[in-house]
């Protein structure tokens, strides 16, 4: 039997806070961490492209689903705390005009060094290669696989997406196990899925838009910035952003996304801007009567759209409720939504462990003393920009300083 003092199970984001913290709050601790991949931080590396979005100067509690319980690990690990975190660790970081914090590399690979190396600076034992398969409760300890035991133990498995780095829902069954609840979970920040006769066509044009997702002719979610038509529907931030509420949906049948794709320009400022150039320029073929506004192979989708217009016809053939028809779509194109690409092209997971069974200012169970979930694990997810990383990083550093103090009392 190896024996630990604090183990943690899962080594991405969370899971490396967690070992960092609880080594550097207890120095005479025994720290293990326990990764089921070869390697640590392995979805980490895919993180913002590839950059590693770190965190957002933005975030605050209100940044996610559950903002009261939240609030014990970002108030106490917030956003400058982050950066302080990680330029204490040697890394250096820039913010883009959105507030979203990047390593100064501009490499994902540069986090997860840091993180490694202090790591093992402060003695914690890596085991790669280490799937955990079972976790029991004794009185006096947590025994896993029937190999470890440690005093203290901190869940940072992950959630469900995107599988292939390691996230699969097997630290579900491990909270399952101990007693533990979880609801039901859905993929997001992810593609959205659509009838595709609209968006195939147009597949590699970008926008900046307005998306709305309307379910039985009501809004459920709407965000503003960058889509990106695909052969099977709509990416994109501004997508991926109102994907959870589509994912939650029962029903996809009567839902549709609704696109703005000039968000900044209203209606009438849209309709006097193309009937000026219909009256200026008579000759003009209508397939060039958007190209001021729109991509041009966007602008003739949309004429395509009104009906008994054609894209060789001049404009001055076009009545003022056929120009009114095209800024119609330009502002309000809606298009059948049929679902989303799953966990498997999902960056987060919406949904987790039952958030009532933990306290929110240690993350320690409610029902088994001396277990602590952070990170993905948890019912806790937000939206694109490095939210969801800087709840990893918050909800680990407060999981391994909780930890670690409970040792120490």
């Amino acid at each position: 039997m190896k024996n630990f003092d604090i183990i943690i199970i899962g080594g991405g984001a969370s899971g490396l806070c967690a070992a960092i913290e609880s080594a550097g709050t207890n120095g005479g601790a025994q720290i293990a961490l326990l990764e089921k991949l070869p390697r640590v931080g392995k979805k980490l590396l895919v993180t913002g492209n590839g950059r590693c979005n770190l965190t957002n100067t933005n975030a605050d509690e209100k940044s996610y689903n559950a903002p009261g319980f939240a609030a014990g690990a970002i108030s106490l690990f917030g956003t400058e705390s982050t950066v302080e975190f990680f330029k204490g660790l040697g890394l250096l970081t820039v913010t883009d005009d959105e507030g979203r914090v990047y390593p100064s590399s501009g490499t994902a690979s540069s986090v997860l060094d840091v993180l490694r190396f202090e790591a093992d600076r402060l003695g914690v034992k890596t085991f790669c290669d280490t799937p955990v398969n079972s976790v029991a409760a004794e009185k006096d300890a947590f025994l896993i696989n029937g190999e470890f035991a440690a005093k203290r133990l901190i869940l940072a498995c992950g959630g469900k997406a995107s599988p292939v780095h390691g996230s699969d829902g097997s630290g579900y069954a491990l909270l399952r196990s101990l007693g533990h609840s979880v609801t039901s979970v859905y993929p997001s920040l992810v593609q959205i899925k659509t009838e595709t006769s609209f968006v195939k066509p147009l597949k590699g044009i970008r926008a900046a838009a307005e998306i709305r997702i309307e379910a039985d002719g009501k809004t459920v979610s709407s965000s503003r910035g960058e889509i990106l038509f695909t052969d099977y529907g709509i990416s994109g931030i501004a997508a991926m952003e109102v994907s959870r509420e589509v994912s939650r949906l029962k029903n996809l049948k009567s839902c549709f996304a609704v696109i703005d794709l000039l968000p900044a320009f209203s209606y009438d400022a849209v309709f006097e801007c193309v009937s000026t150039v219909s009256r200026r320029s008579p000759d003009l073929p209508v397939e060039n009567l958007l190209n001021g506004i729109l991509p041009k192979r966007l602008g003739q989708s949309i004429c395509s759209l009104v009906s008994d217009v054609s894209l060789s016809m001049p404009v001055s053939a076009l009545s003022e409720h056929q120009i009114r028809a095209i800024v119609s779509e330009i502002k309000a194109r809606r298009v059948a939504v049929t679902g989303t690409n799953g966990f498997n092209a999902a960056q987060v997971t919406s949904g987790g462990a039952e958030l009532s069974q933990f306290y929110h200012d240690t993350l320690q169970s409610r029902f088994v003393k001396g277990l602590y979930a952070c990170g993905e694990l948890l019912d806790i997810d937000g939206g694109c920009g490095g939210y969801n990383l800087q709840w990893a990083w918050a909800s680990g550093r407060l999981a391994g300083t909780s930890a670690a103090k409970s040792l120490l009392r």
